[in-house]
């Protein structure tokens, strides 16, 4: 693997996103790998630091106020596909870095775990949502570890 990036808000990530379905039924890595935005990055206690992703699906959300839709623009710009996509917001995984769950992007000579970042709006927008939803208590939050 490539050296890493920091994990910054906005990021976006090749990850083994854990839903709270499957962490429910006892399962301890996703079944898909998949695009997932940093939201949030915070230092422990150790100085590790702590990364809060969200999921990218192409699945269209069933509650529209828990997602948001990323601009193909911005998919191209990415180097994702060109099907219609969103951030989900009522999910999260959280994990200290970089974890074991990083993945490689699908045909990167590099193996770079990183698409690059989402745009300032884009992710201010994602933030935004969140934080209502976590307000309004319609967050699962998945924590990772090794």
């Amino acid at each position: 693997m490539s050296s890493l990036p920091s994990p910054v808000p906005g990021l976006v990530l090749r990850y083994s996103f854990l839903w709270s379905h499957e962490a429910a039924r006892g399962a301890e890595e996703g079944s898909k790998d998949r695009p997932c935005a940093v939201l949030l990055t915070i230092a422990n206690r150790d100085g590790q630091d702590v990364v809060t992703v969200l999921p990218i699906t192409h699945i269209m959300p069933e509650n529209p106020d828990l997602a948001v839709e990323i601009p193909v623009k911005t998919k191209a710009r990415l180097g994702l596909d060109g099907e219609r996509s969103w951030i989900i917001l009522g999910e999260a995984n959280r994990f200290v870095w970089p974890g074991p769950d990083l993945r490689p992007v699908p045909g990167d000579a590099q193996r770079r775990v990183d698409y690059g970042h989402l745009p300032s709006v884009l992710y201010d927008l994602v933030r935004e949502k969140w934080l209502q939803a976590y307000d309004q208590r319609q967050i699962s939050q998945t924590i990772r570890t090794e």
